[in-house]
């Protein structure tokens, strides 16, 4: 439940609780005071979730309403006794007009959000340079594009062009302050090749897209969950929103201090990526939860905002879609080495000369010689009974294992390495 505070003029607070009353509100106080001379009534009630926009709805006819929404839970008992654990149990999801005013109160100072993003490029590239994985998780958490991107669907929603221009201004702010204080560190401190943890994350997979869906779905339905009921902290899926934003803002930043264009590409892809997808399922649930046009205090947003922008959110997802799938392996090296890893293990299976002890498949430098270049280190044991020298074990699975890559299609260069390796002498 919510706890509203409504100042009325004098006389009119009896309507305010009969009122509150139609709308299943309890436990309420009139107090009689005195504001700048007028005469005027403090009424406090309690209303379920759901019940605040109709209330507001109701009192808005009354002169010079002036109301309090406090934005925290609260537990109203009330006799008997023996109710209080069914009247705690009553826990509602917020009221479209409480995620709407939040998203609004999220747009506020710069200074402060445009530090934050700063703060995450410094600790984004500390991460990044020394290949230290902890710190890309600090810096998810410090990242400020959890709200610029929720409140993106909030607008979308609602079909609120302001809140929605502001959001996608906040959002690419961020993502031009984080990008630019790590390409310029990476100037600053002569940063000339690509780390090992750069080269992973800038590694794209085929399923790349369920993350910024999953990431919406689940910020919507965090924000419209009352505190009590949710099982989840708003940290926690503001950093599943930042997870795949700040580790690509860093690599595009590093990426284009040491020229790397191909990192570049994969790291704008993932950006715009996480907006569109954020936004269609966030949008999605907003309406679903009764976010829309129809508010009835604050009515900014049109009717036709809504389809339009969820239309063209669709299509670009669409083109980022197909621009992925219709250049492999550039924007799916992930995905397309555990794929031939797969086809590695089975090749050594179906061969008699050696058993798998373990495989590692990667790709390197996106192009050398204009090449895709994919790096495949196996190490196999001998099988019982064969005599073959090593040599001549290697050389035929690393034909077998070239020769399968090619025939499936993988458009890559593969190169094989394997290592025979001898167990030790039982005679010895």
């Amino acid at each position: 439940m919510r706890q509203l505070i409504v100042q009325v003029p004098r006389g009119c607070g009896k309507r305010i609780v009969d009122l509150a009353s139609t709308h299943q509100g309890v436990n309420f106080s009139l107090v009689e005071a005195n504001s700048e001379g007028d005469a005027i009534d403090l009424v406090t009630v309690h209303l379920p979730n759901r019940s605040i926009e109709m209330f507001l709805e109701d009192i808005q006819e009354l002169p010079n309403v002036h109301t309090t929404l406090l934005p925290s839970g609260v537990m109203a008992l009330r006799p008997p006794a023996s109710e209080a654990p069914k009247q705690v149990k009553q826990v509602q999801i917020r009221s479209p007009i409480e995620v709407f005013l939040s998203g609004l109160q999220s747009v506020g100072s710069w200074t402060g959000f445009l530090a934050y993003a700063a703060v995450a490029g410094v600790v984004v590239w500390i991460g990044l340079y020394t290949n230290t994985s902890y710190l890309l998780v600090a810096a998810m958490l410090i990242a400020p594009f959890a709200s610029p991107a929720m409140n993106t669907a909030i607008a979308t929603a609602r079909g609120d062009g302001s809140l929605l221009w502001r959001s996608i201004l906040r959002y690419f702010a961020a993502l031009i302050v984080t990008i630019g204080v790590a390409g310029v560190l990476s100037l600053v401190l002569r940063q000339e090749i690509a780390t090992a943890l750069i080269v992973e994350r800038s590694q794209i997979s085929m399923v790349a897209v369920l993350l910024p869906l999953a990431a919406g779905a689940a910020g919507a339905i965090n924000l419209v969950q009352s505190e009590r009921s949710s099982l989840v902290s708003g940290a926690a899926t503001g950093m599943l929103v930042a997870a795949s934003l700040a580790p690509p803002a860093g690599i595009v930043g590093m990426a284009t201090a040491i020229g790397r264009w191909d990192m570049v590409v994969n790291g704008l892809f993932l950006l715009l990526l996480q907006l569109f997808g954020i936004n269609i399922s966030a949008a999605l649930l907003f309406r679903l939860y009764g976010i829309s046009i129809k508010e009835s205090r604050y009515s900014r947003g049109k009717k036709g905002i809504f389809p339009l922008v969820l239309t063209i959110t669709a299509i670009a997802l669409a083109g980022l879609m197909t621009w992925q799938f219709a250049n492999p392996p550039n924007l799916e090296r992930s995905s397309r080495a555990q794929q031939a890893n797969a086809e590695i293990q089975s090749v050594i299976q179906q061969n008699e000369l050696a058993e798998l002890v373990e495989a590692n498949v990667r790709f390197t430098r996106a192009s050398i010689a204009e090449q895709n270049t994919l790096l495949c280190v196996v190490y196999v044991q001998r099988a019982d009974g064969v005599n073959l020298p090593a040599e001549a074990i290697r050389d035929r699975l690393t034909q077998a294992i070239q020769t399968r890559l090619l025939e499936q299609g993988f458009d890559v260069t593969p190169l094989v390495d394997i290592q025979v390796l001898e167990p030790p002498d039982q005679n010895l």
